[in-house]
């Protein structure tokens, strides 16, 4: 074939193909009277993957032009015009349309590479079923018996629950609220999405950590905001970079993981909380805050949360159960002034009716039981082995190569190659020799940093796994 996709264009290069073979049928190069060439045949000849000819191909389909038989291989329809043919819509034209965006390709790739191969998982960014309080949650359900309703709860989530939540964040992160201010969510993600579809209009500036988990999530973008990026030291993001950004771009909305951050662990440093709650103050801009992690403290210390220090109402606090319980309870909780829970409560109505109140039930007795506090110190104790053994992998194997803080809770260890490599060939080195983790690109670093995840993996197979990372990583090397 003389033709060859363009990779420059900025046109998929199915649809590139797509078009090559409409010309080719119009202008004969594609006689009616036999097969196409096959989807293996052009995959090879064009060098392109076999996925993306048969995404041509369905274009082709939809638009009437083609026809596919088993055994007899892909033909020009006889009835070209579509004058009789029942026609299948164009799916991947709809795809490309929609609004919300898909996860970013290496994440696709990571998440695609997990479910499909046996892999050592430092990427997956929650807990090990073996870390989740299974013979607790079985005694729940197996030994109390179920008084909830199985109709539409409230909007904002079981009463019950929402006052075991209002007790639990008063002990155990010096927030006080009351029910009224609470809204259940299906974990955080949906409590974030709320927030930036309710709270925000395409156009808004907002200031996002850098590097920050939330970089990888398609929900700011797809919301058409415009992100400015706050970089995070050991003692988290600069009060003073906030306020200039502030001044040069109106930011409309904070959003901060300030407890072992993810994916750096870093902790904001108390001095600049009280900074940039003033700053809060003073100029009106509303903070986010993403708290996962501050019940994980290996130090024994009492975390103090951003939403404790706030006088004025002008902090939304976000949490959930899933990394530090079990991320399929789907539990999670949005805290603010009432009238904006009201207003997040009515759009979660209209997506989902409300929250399970069979997943409310188990939630509310287990943070009700004795067994929560006993669960969280066992929990950190593992945890903090798991780190440990991360840490002294890292020293054994890879040694003068690399960089990096020791987080003092959560669940993430964030590492800087001292010798720049190439991000991709490392990554498909590391899958090919069997451990996969989090590219640092894809959290809005440097190419020079990844992001090791301790909590799905025993420290058997986290030194294994580094092993593995230190063989790719001088493989690509040599």
């Amino acid at each position: 074939m003389d033709w060859k996709p363009n990779r420059k264009l900025k046109k998929p290069i199915y649809k590139q193909l797509a078009e090559y073979i409409e010309n080719g049928i119009a202008n004969g190069t594609f006689p009616l009277d036999k097969p196409l060439p096959s989807e293996r045949y052009l995959a090879s000849e064009l060098s392109i993957n076999r996925s993306t000819v048969v995404a041509a191909f369905d274009e082709l389909e939809a638009n009437g032009l083609i026809e596919r038989k088993r055994g007899s291989g892909t033909m020009i329809s006889k009835d070209i015009w579509g004058l009789t043919k029942k026609r299948v819509p164009s799916w991947n034209r709809y795809i490309e349309a929609g609004s919300f965006l898909p996860n970013v390709p290496v994440m696709q790739r990571i998440r695609k590479e997990m479910a499909e191969h046996k892999l050592i998982n430092l990427a997956s960014g929650e807990l090990s079923e073996d870390l989740f309080p299974l013979t607790s949650l079985r005694e729940i359900i197996s030994n109390r018996s179920f008084i909830g309703s199985l109709g539409y709860d409230h909007p904002q989530g079981n009463a019950i629950l929402r006052n075991s939540i209002a007790n639990h964040v008063r002990r155990y992160r010096s927030i006080d609220t009351n029910p009224e201010s609470i809204l259940i969510t299906s974990g955080a993600q949906q409590a974030l999405y709320l927030v930036v579809q309710c709270l925000l209009k395409p156009g808004d500036a907002i200031a996002l950590e850098e590097p920050s988990y939330h970089y990888s999530l398609p929900v700011f973008k797809s919301a058409g905001l415009r992100p400015f990026f706050l970089p995070v030291d050991k003692d988290g993001i600069d009060p003073e970079e906030l306020l200039s950004i502030h001044k040069k771009h109106r930011i409309r909305m904070i959003f901060l993981n300030p407890a072992f951050q993810n994916p750096t662990g870093a902790f904001l440093h108390k001095k600049r909380r009280e900074r940039i709650l003033e700053i809060s103050s003073e100029h009106g801009i509303p903070i986010v805050e993403d708290d996962p992690y501050s019940l994980t403290s290996y130090t024994g210390n009492e975390v103090s949360t951003l939403k404790s220090l706030d006088q004025h109402g002008n902090v939304l606090y976000i949490s959930s159960l899933s990394k530090i319980v079990a991320s399929g309870l789907r539990i999670g909780w949005i805290i603010g002034p009432k009238s904006v829970i009201e207003r997040l409560s009515d759009a979660k109505q209209q997506v989902d009716f409300g929250h399970a109140s069979f997943t409310q039930w188990i939630a509310n007795d287990f943070l009700e039981s004795e067994c929560f506090d006993i669960h969280i110190n066992s929990l950190v104790k593992q945890l903090e082995n798991r780190r440990n053994q991360l840490v002294i992998s890292l020293r054994h194997y890879l040694q003068d190569y690399v960089d990096f803080d020791i987080p003092q809770g959560g669940i993430h260890l964030w590492c800087r190659l001292k010798k720049e490599s190439n991000e991709a060939q490392l990554l498909e080195e590391s899958i090919k020799k069997g451990v996969i983790y989090t590219p640092g690109s894809t959290l809005g670093s440097n190419k020079n940093f990844i992001r090791f995840t301790f909590s799905r993996e025993n420290e058997s197979a986290i030194n294994e796994g580094i092993k593995r990372f230190a063989d790719a990583y001088h493989t690509i090397r040599q």
